[in-house]
């Protein structure tokens, strides 16, 4: 008899048809900031990092860019810093939070950027925001590609004014960006070695300078937790979460298109362009719906939107591909 063990990327189905029926009750409302009767989370800053120093920003809100859906609330900061995909840190949502708290930011975290018409650059993260300029907050949709969502407000510049201050080759066609790689920071890396690390991700100098696409240093007002992508993350709210890279290092301008972690690993279910479209299901699970992050341990489930809602903004971008190739 031939047993077959998959690798640990592989989603499970536990994870998709909603994980909270397999998982245990007690883990899932802890993780989710919920009391053990499943009462309403407090808005207060979550105690896993209370004794952290938080730094609150400076900024304006930009209001064209807000979510009036009554289906999506706004999500509560106890829910969206308490259930994060960080697989350098951790594969359990839950965890994720508490495996960050031993790690100890690199000051000033420094940012490589190559491919540009000059020689190459070294920034800090003060450093690129002042380049970009002042910082604004975004409220923004955000579904992950395994099925569930949320509403985050976000704080950063748009990367389109970084790209112009920065002054790429003309020849580039991709912006590739890259997470720290060190074993030493993310303790589960050596757990899996069959993940091709660093984690990249890239997209097209079209996407990326679309208004929408968006760099954050922050959330809710103060700077980015570790367990979201501190110090500075992409945000590209049309696109499947794996798209917003956390924590960059590196940023690359290429001719050639980059082949990130999640395609290298599995191309037909993780794919380049991985904008969110729910007439595609992934391979293993329909996309037609989401589960909303609201703490409810049945959680409320809606339908998907084409691009996240933001199918005016980017559709566009796409005419002439066969979006059931490109998912």
């Amino acid at each position: 008899m031939l047993i077959k063990t998959p690798p640990g990327w592989k989603i499970s189905e536990n994870d998709v048809t909603p994980e909270e029926i397999y998982v245990n009750r007690r883990t899932l409302l802890k993780a989710a900031g919920l009391s053990a009767l499943g009462l309403a989370v407090t808005q207060t800053v979550p105690e896993a990092w209370a004794k952290e120093e938080i730094k609150k920003l400076n900024f304006k809100r930009n209001d064209l860019y807000k979510v009036t859906d009554k289906n999506r609330p706004f999500t509560k900061e106890e829910l969206s810093t308490h259930y994060n995909n960080f697989y350098e840190f951790s594969l359990d949502k839950g965890e994720v939070s508490k495996k960050v708290m031993s790690w100890k930011l690199e000051t000033p975290w420094k940012i490589e950027v190559q491919g540009l018409k000059g020689p190459h650059k070294t920034f800090d993260v003060d450093s690129i925001t002042k380049l970009a300029g002042e910082l604004e907050e975004r409220i923004y949709r955000f579904r992950c590609v395994e099925g569930w969502s949320m509403v985050v407000p976000w704080l950063g510049f748009p990367l389109s004014d970084l790209i112009k201050k920065l002054e790429p080759s003309p020849k580039a066609k991709f912006i590739k960006f890259q997470t720290f790689s060190d074993t030493k920071i993310g303790s589960n890396m050596k757990n899996l070695p069959y993940y091709p690390w660093p984690y990249t991700e890239s997209l097209t100098m079209e996407e990326a300078m679309n208004p929408l696409s968006f760099i954050a240093t922050g959330m809710y007002g103060h700077d980015l937790p570790k367990q979201n992508g501190a110090p500075i993350r992409l945000v590209v709210p049309w696109k499947y979460g794996f798209k917003s890279i956390k924590s960059i290092v590196k940023i690359e301008f290429v001719e050639q298109r980059p082949v990130g972690l999640w395609e290298k690993l599995a191309s037909e279910e993780y794919g380049f362009y991985a904008n969110v479209n729910p007439h595609v299901d992934h391979p293993r699970w329909s996309q037609a719906t989401e589960r909303v992050l609201d703490g409810k341990f049945f959680p409320t489930k809606i339908p998907t939107l084409m691009y996240n809602g933001y199918e005016k903004e980017v559709a566009h971008l796409y005419k002439g591909l066969d979006l059931k190739k490109n998912f």
